[in-house]
């Protein structure tokens, strides 16, 4: 990582970008300097942000860096619309979705921020209909198994203890299963992709990784008139039978979220309105920082939220 003096125009803006200060300035139009270049998160802002493309970064060379038209995005209220639109519909059609689409797709997903820009996720597209329903099958095994576990007269006495509120569930997965019996599929309701987003073992923040990318792959589906639902129930399995799904598939990690995609029967014309947001406030001086309550001031403001690092 350098700068070129001879382009430079000392304007110090990837001395403000920076979260990592690795830049530094001594003083407005002084020479730009590199420090502990080490330390860099590897996010690209400062690439990003030099007018005259100075920074020399060997992650970022300039085959990897495109301009931004800030005019071509959509408004603020178009984007609002989008997110207004975005609905789980799991109407859908025998037509498979186009590869153009599933491509895209999967590039709004791998564009989500990932904690400490550690970028590991990854995703697996399943399109091909035999492995649709070895996913389908091992998704009602994995409930059967439980409801087994769950109805088991020597175990449901410990069990009504230590997992009493899994009870209230059993009416759903006898519903699974019976309709799986009798040839209907209320697991992927027919859907013709299956977009499955993971993170090697041990990944700290996999979980928020994944499904940040979930809702991008989302958003930019109900853009292309694809429409698709979350995979609680085979997350939820695959959650249950250990890495017993993961292996299935070929996938090495574990899966947090998944989408499953199609070609909609008919475009949703309308929005109802959900529930309203709600927002909470915190008594004013209390931040919960790592598990301490510290009383903090920014820019004059006191905070009112809670801060998870």
């Amino acid at each position: 990582m350098s700068i070129d003096d001879e382009t430079c125009i000392r304007c110090g803006r990837c001395v403000r970008v920076c979260p990592s200060v690795i830049f530094t300035q001594a003083a407005p139009k002084r020479p730009v300097g590199v420090q502990h270049p080490n330390t860099c998160i590897v996010c690209g802002h400062c690439v990003a942000a030099c007018p005259t493309g100075s920074v020399r970064h060997g992650d970022f060379p300039e085959g990897k860096v495109h301009p931004v038209d800030r005019g071509g995005l959509p408004s603020p209220e178009q984007m609002l619309a989008l997110c207004r639109s975005r609905r789980s519909n799991r109407a859908f059609t025998s037509f498979p979705v186009p590869e153009r689409a599933l491509g895209m797709i999967v590039e709004a997903a791998h564009r989500a921020p990932t904690a400490s820009n550690l970028q590991q996720v990854a995703f697996t597209l399943v399109t091909d209909p035999d492995t649709l329903r070895r996913i389908t099958a091992f998704t009602v095994e994995a409930f059967a198994s439980v409801v087994r576990k769950l109805e088991n007269p020597l175990l449901k006495p410990l069990l009504k203890v230590l997992v009493g509120g899994a009870y209230k569930y059993l009416p759903n997965f006898h519903r699974l299963i019976g309709e799986y019996g009798e040839g209907r599929d209320l697991i992927l309701r027919g859907a013709t992709a299956v977009l499955l987003i993971h993170t090697p073992d041990g990944s700290r923040f996999g979980c928020q990784d994944s499904n940040l990318a979930y809702q991008n792959a989302s958003l930019m589906a109900e853009s292309l008139g694809v429409s698709q639902f979350y995979t609680g129930f085979v997350c939820s399995a695959a959650g249950q039978a250990g890495h017993g799904l993961e292996k299935l598939l070929g996938i090495d990690g574990k899966i947090h979220a998944g989408m499953a995609m199609g070609i909609p029967v008919s475009q949703l014309r309308r929005s109802p309105r959900g529930r309203a947001a709600q927002t909470v406030s915190l008594p004013v001086s209390e931040i919960f920082l790592f598990g301490t309550c510290i009383p903090r001031r920014l820019a004059g403001y006191r905070l009112r939220a809670m801060l998870c690092y």
